[in-house]
């Protein structure tokens, strides 16, 4: 080190350099990588394209963050796509290494989900010049399809039984319930506005009311369903420790096929200990941004089902890792995907369920015309399953002129979030 430079200037600076320090076998490569950001259904979804030198050889991953998609879609351009223009797109592991750790300041949703269309949009690629489907390059089938649930929901108990019978009466085995209630409601089910009206908050969410109530709309759903659907409920991070052991033993006798969410990201911690206390297997990870905190929660013994948005973790590359360690802990899988997961992220996590033994069940949505119009190829599923497409790579185009159709409109996820209030007019998680 010379006598200008000390410890704390910094690394000196270094030319330019896109290129592996090895020598690749042939001549293709990345050439550009953009975002499109389209809102089909109404919220922000986020897909990177990669670009090469091969004329009509590109690929599409899902990078959807839909809170933050305009800090992704920065991330996507300023960052992440200039150092990929000239890398062989068959590097996938070392690229996706070097995106992670180029930051300093490596990980969380936004530069993860810049990541995951990367990462997706070379796997698609990979699939491409192979001839195969994802699925087929991660080893292959273990099983022909997904088993999925679909969520009911409905102002009380009765509208959320109806619309659960429905739900099983299309062919689905597993169902989410979810019912309202008084102000604002329960997570994904409306409430009844001024449900508190001498509150100083009077559409608020009140957490002992949610207590009494949610026991009683499974011992209805028994009675009214009977005893072979799968049940689940999503609380949604809204309750202590306390409350959520509570919840999971008044929930027993209704033999849950998983209790979801119960306690915040904060309190992580102490998920062994409330999963110690469950009767039924907890899901949890939609809120996890870190492959690390991932294989923590699946080591440290705080969950039964890993449930973690791909994107947020930064894609198939490192979610096939985690699926690994699943597999060699006898935790199982239940990836995120409802409406704000594009249909290429919901085709990634179909063929991490079709290939790996740890696969338990997955989310499900039923895209509207739009979304397939905006993307030829998604799922369509088939008597509650999911199966992967055939074609190479993920299967699924965009179609970049109906896209341009839906544009995402900024902040309505975060102005419903702030809207999740105690009467008293706390806020709470949403």
């Amino acid at each position: 080190m010379s006598q200008e430079q000390t410890a704390d200037s910094g690394p000196p600076a270094v030319m330019e350099e896109t290129q592996a320090p090895w020598a690749a076998r042939d001549g293709l490569r990345i050439t550009g990588v953009r975002a499109i950001v389209t809102a089909p259904e109404g919220l922000p979804l986020v897909v990177v394209r990669v670009d090469t030198n091969d004329p009509g050889l590109y690929g599409y991953g899902c990078a959807t963050f839909t809170q933050r998609f305009h800090a992704v879609v920065a991330a996507v351009e300023q960052h992440v796509g200039p150092m990929l223009t000239g890398r062989h797109p068959a590097d996938i592991e070392d690229i996706t290494r070097m995106v992670h750790l180029s930051s300093y300041w490596r990980g969380g949703p936004v530069l993860n989900s810049a990541l995951s269309g990367v990462d997706q949009a070379l796997w698609d690629i990979a699939g491409k010049r192979a001839g195969m489907p994802v699925y087929e390059l991660l080893g292959g089938r273990v099983r022909a399809a997904a088993d999925t649930y679909l969520h009911a929901a409905g102002a009380t108990i009765e509208q959320t039984l109806a619309h659960a019978r429905e739900i099983l009466d299309s062919g689905y085995r597993h169902v989410r319930l979810q019912a309202g209630g008084p102000g604002l409601g329960t997570y994904g089910a409306p409430g009844t506005p001024g449900g508190y009206p001498d509150a100083p908050y009077p559409d608020g969410w009140d957490v002992q009311q949610y207590l009494r109530d949610t026991p009683k709309l499974f011992a209805a759903a028994r009675e009214v369903l009977g005893e072979t659907p799968n049940l689940m409920h999503d609380v949604h991070h809204r309750l202590t420790v306390k409350q959520a052991v509570a919840l999971a033993r008044a929930l027993e006798p209704y033999r849950l096929f998983f209790l979801e969410d119960p306690i915040p990201l904060e309190l992580y911690d102490r998920l062994p200990e409330l999963r110690a206390a469950a009767p039924m297997p907890i899901a949890v990870g939609e809120q996890v941004a870190s492959v690390a905190d991932a294989a923590r929660l699946v080591t440290g013994g705080g969950v039964d089902l890993l449930r973690l948005h791909i994107s947020a973790i930064g894609g198939l590359t490192p979610a096939r890792k985690l699926v690994a360690l699943c597999e060699l802990t006898g935790v199982g899988t239940a990836w995120h995907a409802p409406a704000d997961v594009s249909p290429i992220g919901a085709a990634c996590n179909v063929a991490l369920d079709v290939s790996s033994p740890a696969f338990s069940i997955q989310e499900g949505h039923l895209w509207p015309d739009p979304v397939r119009e905006v993307f030829p190829g998604t799922l369509d599923p088939r008597g509650g399953y999911l199966f992967p497409n055939e074609a190479p790579g993920w299967g699924i185009e965009v179609d970049e002129k109906a896209a341009a159709k839906y544009p995402a409109v900024t902040h309505l996820h975060e102005r419903w979030s702030a809207r999740v209030r105690r009467p008293d007019g706390g806020i709470e998680a949403p």
